[in-house]
């Protein structure tokens, strides 16, 4: 019997998410969408109706802080899969939801405290993993950081393992967008998260151990398929704190693209103090918490879609030796924000993010990777899951020996 979907999220990934498993209904059962502010999801699933697509979403309100609650809508609906594309920081309770009420889950990233900005590596290891046991005595499947990057980075870095070397030594992933939403400051997704990523330590997996910088301290300029050449810096990422504990031996590290305005305009919120996540008062005796003062004044992420221009290329460049012999491989996806836009509504960032739990919802529809315990992306077999993501919108490219062509 096709399994009912609960997407929890209502931002511009849920949009995505929410369009593509209409694309894809056949696969499933009813489709649910929740949100704290109902109207949102109620919003997003009117946007479907008017694509022309005649999949009916239910929306449901829901604050996805309480396990209890997110357990409880489960049951309610029989929902036998879960994607969690809400705030980072409602992983741990919609998880436990999930093995409450014996439901799949899918999430895009780690999670996340909100009293804390940089966590102990390997970061997995201070949440999600903790519940692998309960996942397994569950016999549910928890498939974790399903998005681009955490997610489809994962599953190239396995291609290569799987496809092109005996031993892996390096695996470098490049996040760029070379778009422009026109505005003079905003966030691609959720300031509040994304500048989060920013402001703690830098950690690498190099040379055996966890290494230590700090943001923009190292950076390199990348000559990248259609986009061309771009400063791209050490970043800390999701990916990282999976990948190190998969691949030993091999230095794993994140590069992400900055232009100069945004790394001035950071610089100067940083250094005031505006992107601290502890709570000050104001002189009228108000407690705030200036990084939510900065994400309100922000525009809303969703909001730049219809003004974004440009392309994005994420891929990992993988070092490694076959056969004692050394090589190396780019695996790539290059994103257009008009076309995601004119398709779902959402920019390309968006769109990056949200095709990918899709494409594993569908995988554990099917039975591939219904594996009834906890897994990073990695841990699964990648080419199904990279081909799928070519019929939904995100095709791979591949440039190795041979030259650059389609996975």
């Amino acid at each position: 019997m096709p399994k009912n979907v609960l997407i929890i999220g209502a931002g511009g990934v849920a949009q995505v998410v929410a369009h593509k498993l209409a694309q894809n209904a056949r696969e499933f059962g009813t489709l649910h969408i929740a949100s704290r502010t109902v109207s949102k999801a109620e919003q997003i699933a009117a946007s479907i109706r008017d694509k022309g697509h005649s999949v009916a979403f239910t929306a449901h309100p829901l604050d996805a802080m309480d396990s209890a609650a997110v357990a409880a809508l489960i049951r309610k609906i029989d929902a036998g899969i879960v994607i969690n594309v809400g705030s980072a920081f409602v992983n741990m309770t919609v998880l436990q939801g999930c093995i409450d009420a014996g439901a799949a889950y899918i999430d895009t990233a780690i999670h996340e405290d909100p009293k804390k900005v940089c966590e102990t590596p390997p970061w997995y290891g201070n949440y999600e993993w903790k519940r692998r046991e309960d996942v397994a005595k569950a016999g549910i499947t928890a498939i974790l950081g399903a998005g681009f990057d955490p997610g489809v980075v994962n599953a190239y870095a396995r291609l290569a393992e799987d496809e092109y070397f005996d031993k892996i030594d390096s695996i470098d992933i490049v996040d760029i967008n070379a778009g422009s939403h026109g505005r003079y400051f905003a966030t691609n997704f959720d300031p509040e998260i994304n500048f989060r990523e920013f402001t703690g330590t830098v950690y690498s997996w190099q040379n055996g151990a966890w290494q230590e910088n700090r943001m923009f301290e190292v950076g390199r300029e990348w000559d990248l398929p259609v986009v061309g050449k771009q400063t791209a810096y050490l970043s800390g990422h999701d990916e990282v704190h999976s990948l190190s504990a998969r691949y030993k031996d091999a230095d794993v590290r994140f590069w992400m693209g900055f232009g100069d305005h945004y790394i001035n305009v950071f610089t100067v919120l940083q250094n005031l103090g505006l992107l601290s996540e502890q709570p000050v008062k104001t002189a009228e005796g108000l407690e705030v918490v200036p990084l939510k003062v900065v994400k309100a004044v922000l525009p809303d992420p969703a909001s730049l879609a219809p003004d974004y221009q440009g392309k994005t290329c994420i891929g990992d460049l993988v070092k490694g030796t076959r056969d004692g012999k050394p090589g190396e491989v780019f695996i790539y996806n290059v994103a257009d924000h008009k076309e995601a836009y004119q398709e779902v509504g959402s920019q390309g960032i968006s769109y990056t993010a949200g095709v990918p739990p899709v494409a594993a919802a569908i995988l554990i529809a099917r039975g591939p990777w219904d594996v009834r315990k906890m897994a990073n992306v990695e841990d699964l077999p990648a080419r199904p899951f990279l081909e799928l993501l070519g019929e939904l919108g995100l095709p791979t490219r591949v440039i190795d020996a041979t030259g650059d062509h389609p996975l």
